[in-house]
Formats: C-alpha cells, sequence, structure tokens
C-alpha cells in the first residue's frame, strides 16, 4: 500500500528562540540548522528577518539546505499596500523559498489588538498571501489563535484561513496560540476547516503545550486530515513549549496507525541519531538533557525493577514498547540496593562483561554495592561509578594513575579594578607509570568569575595527564548535584556528575565523603578513569 506523505516543519530557531532564557547566537543557529537538515525535516524556520541582528546575520547567510528554508513574518498592516510596507518587506527580501505570514483569525484580537475591522483583516491576509506569491515563493499562513477564534465566531475563523488558502497559500497553518485546546478540539477544528474547502493536504497544526497535549493534538490533527505538522527540538517553545518534534518523528515512523499510513522525510539512519540530536540542543543550551523525555531521555529504557530486569534478559519486549537503538538510545539496568543477579547481570553484558549465572562472583560484587549505598553512595544514578566497582571486583580494571595528592585553596581579595572577587585554585599530582605530573589551575570563566573549587579540580586534572591527554580532553562536565545523606555532626555528602563527550555520550559518577570537595574529587576520578576505560586507554 503506498503511503501518504506528512511534513514536518521545524521552528526551533524562531518559535523555540521565545524559550525564556534562551538566546541563540549565529553559530547556534548554524548548528542548528545543519543538525536539522541532517535528520530529514522538510521546511526549516529560520527566524524573523529584520526583528533582531542576529536572524538578519543568519538569513544574509542563509545556510544551504535540502530542506525548504523558510522566512517568518507577519501580514501587511492595514491603509497601505502589500507592496508598501516595510516590515513584510523585510521578509521578503530575504530571499528564503518559503515565507510564513501570520495573521489574526480570531474576531476578538483583530478588533481588539489589532484595532482595525474584521473586513480589513481579511483584505490584508489576501493581500498578503498574494504578494508573497506574485515574488515566486511558497506561502504559508499562520492562523493565530486560530481554535479560540472558532469557538468564539467559527463563520468568521474559517472565513479568514480560507481566503489565505484562496490567495494561494500551500500551506494554511491551524495555531493553537495560547495552547489551550484539547484533542477533541483540534480534530473538529481540521475538519471544519477542510468542509469550509481548505484541502488536508494544504493543511498543517501548530500547537503549544501548555495543557500537556502538544503531540497528542498534533497526531489527532494529523488522523484528522492535517498533512503538515510544526513543532521544535525538545519541545522548546513560549511558556510550556511547542509540540516536541523529538517525539513526534519516531511516534509516526515506530507507531500504528502512522507507520504504515504515512512517511516522512526522515530515514532510519537519520532515527538513529535522534537521541544525539536532542542531546546537541541541550549541549548548546548548557542544561542538563531530561532523563524523563520520551524515547530519548536516559531513563527511557531503564529497567530498575528486579522482576523487570529478569524478563528484559528473556525478551527485551516484555518492557519495552520498542527497541532503544532505534532512536539512538540505550537500554539501562541500573544498580541499587534493591537489585537482585537478574539486574546486575544484565548491567555487567551491557558494559561487555560476560558473567555465568551462579557465579560466586555475582554475590561479592551485589555485597559490595549493597554495602557502599549503605555509606551513602547511589548506583542506580552513577552507572559509570557502578562499572568500576564490579570490574575492579572482577580484577579487570586497569590501573592507569594515581593521584598522588591534591590541594584546593579559595581566596578572597580584590582585583586589579579594587572589586572583592572569590577565587579557586587547585592542585593535582599524578603518577603515571614511572612518571610524575602535576597541574595547578584556576577556575575562572572568560569574564573573570570564579566557577567553584570543583571546576578547579576538574581543570586541574585535566590539564596534563600526560600519554592520557588525547582521551579526556573533550569532557565536559554537565551537571552537579549536592545531597547531604544525614544530618547532624557526622553529615555525609554525596555529589553526582553527569559528564559528557563531543560524541553526545552521557555517563554520571557518584563520591561519598564528609568533605563535600572529597567527594566532588571521588566523582570527578571516577568520571575520567571511565572515559578512558570506555575508549580503550591502556596501561603506560
Amino acid at each position: 500500500m503506498t503511503r501518504e506523505r506528512l511534513y514536518l516543519f521545524d521552528t526551533t530557531l524562531r518559535d523555540g528562540q521565545q524559550t525564556q532564557g534562551v538566546d541563540f547566537s549565529l553559530a547556534d543557529k548554524q548548528r542548528i540548522a545543519a543538525a536539522l537538515d541532517a535528520l530529514g525535516v522538510d521546511y526549516i524556520e529560520g527566524g524573523w528577518p529584520g526583528a533582531n541582528p542576529t536572524d538578519s546575520d543568519f538569513f544574509r547567510a542563509a545556510p544551504k539546505t535540502r530542506a525548504t528554508f523558510t522566512a517568518f513574518g507577519m501580514t501587511k498592516r492595514a491603509g497601505r499596500s502589500a507592496a508598501n510596507d516595510e516590515v513584510l518587506a523585510e521578509v521578503v527580501n530575504a530571499g528564503t523559498p518559503a515565507v510564513c505570514l501570520v495573521g489574526k483569525t480570531h474576531d476578538y484580537h483583530v478588533t481588539k489588538a489589532l484595532g482595525i475591522t474584521l473586513e480589513e483583516n481579511l483584505e490584508n491576509i489576501t493581500a498578503s498571501i498574494a504578494h508573497v506569491r506574485a515574488q515566486g515563493r511558497e506561502a504559508l499562513f499562520d492562523c493565530e489563535h486560530f481554535f479560540d477564534g472558532l469557538r468564539a465566531n467559527r463563520a468568521y475563523a474559517l472565513q479568514a484561513a480560507k481566503a489565505a488558502y484562496d490567495a494561494g497559500a500551500r500551506w494554511v497553518v491551524l495555531c493553537d496560540t495560547n495552547g489551550g485546546a484539547l484533542p477533541h478540539d483540534v480534530r473538529a477544528g481540521v475538519k471544519a476547516a477542510i468542509e469550509a474547502g481548505i484541502p488536508g493536504d494544504h493543511l498543517a497544526i501548530h500547537t503549544h503545550d501548555d495543557t500537556g497535549n502538544a503531540v497528542a493534538n498534533s497526531l489527532v490533527a494529523v488522523a484528522a486530515g492535517a498533512r503538515q505538522i510544526q513543532g521544535t527540538l525538545n519541545g522548546l517553545g513560549e511558556r510550556c513549549g511547542n509540540a516536541n518534534l523529538v517525539s513526534l518523528i519516531p511516534t509516526l515512523m515506530l507507531k500504528e496507525p502512522f507507520a504504515s499510513q504515512f512517511e516522512i522525510g526522515v530515514d532510519e539512519e537519520a532515527l538513529r541519531h535522534l537521541t544525539q540530536t536532542s542531546r546537541m540542543l541541550d549541549d548548546i543550551l548548557n542544561r542538563v538533557p531530561n532523563a524523563a523525555a520520551p524515547y530519548v531521555g536516559a531513563s527511557a529504557f531503564t529497567h530498575k525493577a528486579g522482576l523487570h530486569a529478569s524478563a528484559i534478559l528473556k525478551d527485551p519486549a516484555t518492557y519495552e514498547h520498542i527497541a532503544p537503538d532505534a532512536v539512538g538510545n540505550k537500554r539501562f539496568v541500573p544498580m541499587s540496593n534493591q537489585a537482585g543477579q537478574s539486574n546486575l547481570r544484565e548491567r555487567l553484558a551491557d558494559a561487555g562483561l560476560k558473567v555465568e549465572k551462579g557465579d560466586p562472583r555475582l554475590g561479592r560484587i551485589l555485597d559490595e554495592i549493597k554495602t557502599l549505598e549503605d555509606r551513602g553512595y547511589a548506583y542506580d544514578s552513577a552507572s559509570a561509578s557502578f562499572e568500576l566497582v564490579a570490574r575492579r571486583l572482577l580484577g579487570q580494571l586497569p590501573r592507569l594513575f594515581d593521584v598522588e595528592r591534591y590541594k584546593v585553596t579559595v581566596e578572597r581579595r580584590q582585583n586589579a579594578r579594587g572589586e572583592m572577587i572569590t577565587v579557586s585554585e587547585a592542585m593535582v599530582k599524578v603518577k603515571i607509570g614511572t612518571e610524575t605530573f602535576m597541574s595547578v589551575s584556576e577556575s575562572m570563566d572568560t569574564e573573570g568569575n570564579d566557577q567553584g573549587p570543583v571546576n578547579a579540580l576538574s581543570r586541574a586534572l585535566a590539564k596534563d595527564l600526560g600519554p592520557y591527554q588525547s582521551f579526556i580532553e573533550d569532557i565536559d562536565l554537565v551537571d552537579f548535584k549536592v545531597r547531604i545523606t544525614n544530618g547532624g555532626t557526622e553529615a555525609v555528602t554525596r555529589v553526582l556528575i553527569d559528564s559528557q563527550d563531543r560524541d553526545g555520550n552521557l555517563w554520571s559518577t557518584v563520591g561519598v565523603s564528609a568533605n563535600i570537595v572529597d567527594a566532588s574529587f571521588q566523582a570527578l576520578l571516577d568520571a575520567f578513569n571511565w572515559k578512558l576505560l570506555r575508549d580503550g586507554a591502556q596501561p603506560a
């Protein structure tokens, strides 16, 4: 059976940039656009030309993409022609193959926000879309507040959407701008637009996640007849975000009835890079990836309960809805004081350690893990540290380097401008084979702000590790969590560190001590040792 084509429109670089705390640089936009194009989306909306210097620079050096590069703007203003509206002109003059214009379809916004008549608004829509088409560009029309407008004045909302289609819009985009629509609202709205004379293969859906239904609403729109889905990577967007393309893409490709009825521009190989693409965006934003994210989260295929792990060993389909490697993710069976031998054997196998059932070393590893967790360690959240413990007890942990000593100082003093600043400095002395290496580092960012003693330790350790330097130069500490495991004068501090390398690999390590710096250094050492082990470093 021939599958029908669905089109993916990504607006990470425009709508996603409206996320609180997100401000893409030109280099960020270029990197994200390249990743989106490699993924296989059909449209990349680059931003609003003229809205800010970054967007203007981005369009001046427009990326060469297989995807249709799209500029965003608004319809012309009342009282002037489309050809003489300087705001519309800046968008059209960006020279993109497609132009997406937003306009009002809710009568309340027309009369209150714009202060014009309903008829003037229809003329603005018609003239603007016709102007874009006259320039030889593909036109898209964003029906702002469409679902709210449909409830308030059904006839006018549909009339505004139909005006754009009649003027030549390739796609009429039904927007849930406030994010308040529910699946039954979206289904009814798409069907109403089709009944009004807009074919489904000219209808798109653009949803926000204010009720947590953006992905569901997008899927319902497709089921009702829409053939383009708009969204963002990782669900970025204003307020609660937009429909998450990272969740939608594998659902469309792997779940019925979508998988057998439709095809999209993403192929199986690109799908296997989905997790990496998602984490690349988090890396650009300098934020920790959401462990609970569907499909791509670190916990998406985690099986902690012993009963689950036992079944997973027999058949992964017992507790997994898809194979994790289909989206570039990995199965994870954590170790904790709740674990049994099924968890342990699965976790060891995942690390490449084959231990037969009944091997007495399994019991020794379990006992060690439970003893350490009783002292405050947490191995269900620190798989890399667990692997190092297991390898040590199995006699498979090479001794790559020894830390002979380390020292951290924190000093508060005046800088050259007379400002009071705090400066952290660390010294680490390591022995590799017969050679000794000593490194000293301060922890200051490019603006002269102190990043703390743990950052200073990490920099000192990474500064010169002799023959292993090439292995560890791309380690980046992406998260640092501290917890006091008990109170009083005998309080124990647990530190969890998440690390990442340039290939997008994430790993977690743990350290425990009454001294927060010492606990942090334990976790740092595990992070470096695990990276060296995974990348095949050999004893000097």
